[in-house]
């Protein structure tokens, strides 16, 4: 049989990766965040010294990407989330970084979290879901989650960044974020994790029901 992928996309702070680090973790599946992959590329970028927009160096830096990179520290905040979104609208890195991202998947089936997963990485997997929440509400989480690690933010601000990343992320000429046409979208807005999560596998179970 066909490995099992699970596709979950959406915007910042929409709890996409809480979520598919639960249902990986109940399904004893891989897990990968493909965001980080594009935020330790953009923190390599700016360890030069450049900018996440210069596509050659850009382009560069994803080849060389090491794992240890996706351990790195600084992969949060609005700096890393800008640079991130910078090179993701890149096609040369896209397309260095997507092999790694499917062969992660096809391996032993796997729950990758994204932005195009369903559309672009795997537009064949069993299940897609689009995890989504107001501006916002999500700013509120962002906020919290930086006040929570000691990080001095400014709540309008934060907003305001959420709003600019959407803009990038759905703008952009290169896998722009968007529903894949089956996938299945949760709103997230006014469920905490454990109601999102249970929404969630009720979905997937009716899903793979129908493989």
């Amino acid at each position: 049989m066909t490995p099992l992928v699970i596709a979950i996309d959406g915007p910042a702070a929409a709890g996409k990766g809480t979520l598919a680090r639960r249902i990986a973790a109940h399904l004893g599946l891989p897990y990968l965040d493909t965001g980080l992959l594009y935020r330790a590329v953009g923190r390599r970028v700016l360890d030069r010294g450049a900018d996440p927009r210069d596509a050659a160096i850009a382009e560069a830096e994803a080849r060389a990407l090491d794992p240890a990179d996706l351990d790195r520290p600084d992969l949060r905040g609005p700096q890393a989330d800008h640079a991130a979104s910078a090179v993701a609208a890149i096609p040369a890195v896209r397309a260095a970084l997507l092999e790694f991202q499917r062969s992660f998947g096809r391996a032993r089936g796997a729950v990758l979290d994204g932005r195009d997963i369903g559309t672009v990485v795997f537009p064949e997997a069993a299940v897609k879901l689009f995890v989504t929440a107001s501006p916002e509400e999500r700013a509120r989480r962002r906020f919290l989650e930086l006040r929570g690690r000691g990080i001095a933010a400014d709540p309008d601000q934060v907003l305001a960044e959420i709003r600019d990343r959407d803009a990038q992320d759905a703008n952009r000429p290169v896998a722009p974020l968007k529903p894949a046409p089956d996938a299945i979208v949760i709103d997230t807005t006014a469920l905490d994790a454990d109601a999102a999560f249970a929404v969630a596998l009720a979905e997937i179970g009716q899903r793979l029901a129908g493989r």
